[in-house]
């Protein structure tokens, strides 16, 4: 090949991301991104409900890494190449300014994922990037002359000096197994980010109540979490059991889904406090019916919801509240069980823990320990965050790391 060409796979946000900065980055090389589908930046036009969740606003590095249950050692290096704040810079740059919401994340002003995706298609035009659709890759090659031959479906065949792989997670195995066919070891891929489902529970006529903190716990397990916690009308979600989710993704995978949650409704409270709580309540409004008069911050819904639970009537006051039933209210409120069966995972949110083994990557280029010149970038990589922005952020930065082509060992590059 006379002309130096580099072949991004995968139409997604590191595809992109990867393709934009990579022409930039080397201006005289031939930049092609191949995408296996019709649709490009699918995740993004529905990440975050259409708004798309661009990033978090987490700009110490070593709090940044905490988000993430498998990456969290090897993203030091990339982080510290490009951080949160160049996200912000990158962006801002083009046009595009973020918004931070009260709970970090960060969203175009404009609300609308569009905003991103214009962004990007417009800076992959301007940059000279070759864009082609339905192109999907089954074999990769390695030349003698450490080039790379790319054979598609449809019987075609592209050729580059360079090929980065940013074709996204999947939540079959096979799905990798052109890769695993170059030598990489592909660790199984299960679902991470999923809701609970709690089938023929009285909780789910509730749907749409939400907590703005609670506390999730997996019965069995070391994994529990803390955040917003909001009621469907299938089980959970909301970021507290994403968040459970994520950090137990495969152990939730072995259980086959099957196990019991449970939910601190009021993590900042102490039974002794909540006891405390209950006396004052009795001895100021002892004429008040309990379900009317919660001495705790709860939807009322939720509140009546468990006071029932308890076996409480509707028509008991304070005052003939029995300690039996007291003790039973304070567990539930601190103690909740819910036996989960199933998940419900967002077809086109779709996150992925498993993929690329991380040990077969040297995360300070992104390339390919075991075959020179090829990259990785997103989440194809078994490297995948909680739910608040850090997926795209892992994207964004391994990207931009890999876009830069540098080796530990002598390639030819521009």
């Amino acid at each position: 090949m006379s002309e130096h060409k580099v072949i991004v796979l995968g139409g997604g946000a590191a595809g992109f991301f990867a393709a934009i900065n990579c022409a930039l980055h080397h201006p005289k090389s031939k930049v092609t991104l191949l995408e296996k589908t019709n649709k490009l930046l699918a995740k993004v036009r529905v990440s975050g409900g259409g708004r798309c969740n661009v990033t978090h606003a987490c700009f110490d590095n070593k709090l940044l890494v905490k988000n993430y249950p498998r990456g969290e050692k090897e993203l030091h290096a990339v982080f510290s190449r490009f951080t949160t704040t160049d996200t912000i810079n990158w962006f801002e740059q083009r046009g595009v300014n973020l918004k931070t919401e009260d709970d970090g994340r960060m969203f175009p002003t404009t609300d609308s994922s569009e905003t991103i995706v214009n962004c990007l298609i417009r800076e992959a035009n301007q940059a000279g990037v070759e864009i082609k659709q339905g192109v999907e890759i089954e074999e990769i090659i390695k030349n003698e002359d450490d080039t790379f031959t790319l054979k598609a479906n449809n019987g075609g065949s592209f050729e580059c000096n360079q090929l980065i792989v940013a074709t996204g997670g999947n939540a079959k195995a096979e799905a990798y197994e052109w890769l695993h066919k170059l030598g990489h070891s592909i660790i199984k891929p299960v679902p991470s980010l999923f809701t609970f489902n709690i089938p023929d529970n009285k909780i789910t006529a509730l749907m749409g109540i939400s907590v703005p903190h609670a506390r999730v716990r997996i019965a069995g397990s070391k994994v529990e979490t803390e955040g917003a916690l909001m009621i469907t009308h299938w089980g959970m979600s909301g970021p507290a059991v994403l968040k459970a989710s994520a950090w137990g993704a495969r152990e939730l995978s072995e259980m086959n889904y099957e196990y019991k949650a449970m939910i601190n409704w009021l993590p900042k409270h102490t039974e002794e406090k909540l006891r405390i709580e209950f006396n004052s309540i009795r001895e100021e409004f002892p004429a008040k019916t309990i379900v009317n008069l919660a001495p705790v911050e709860l939807p009322k819904r939720l509140w009546e919801f468990l006071v029932e639970k308890a076996n409480i009537a509707s028509t008991t006051r304070w005052a003939d509240l029995p300690k039996k039933n007291s003790n039973v209210l304070i567990n539930l409120l601190l103690n909740d069980e819910y036996t989960v069966r199933g998940k419900t995972t967002f077809k086109e949110e779709f996150v992925t823990c498993g993929g690329i083994n991380s040990k077969e990557i040297d995360f300070a280029t992104m390339q390919s320990k075991l075959i020179n010149g090829l990259y990785f970038a997103g989440e194809i990589i078994n490297v995948d965050g909680v739910t608040g922005g850090f997926n795209f952020q892992n994207a964004w930065s391994t990207s931009w790391v890999a876009a830069r082509l540098e080796s530990k060992t002598k390639t030819s590059t521009t």
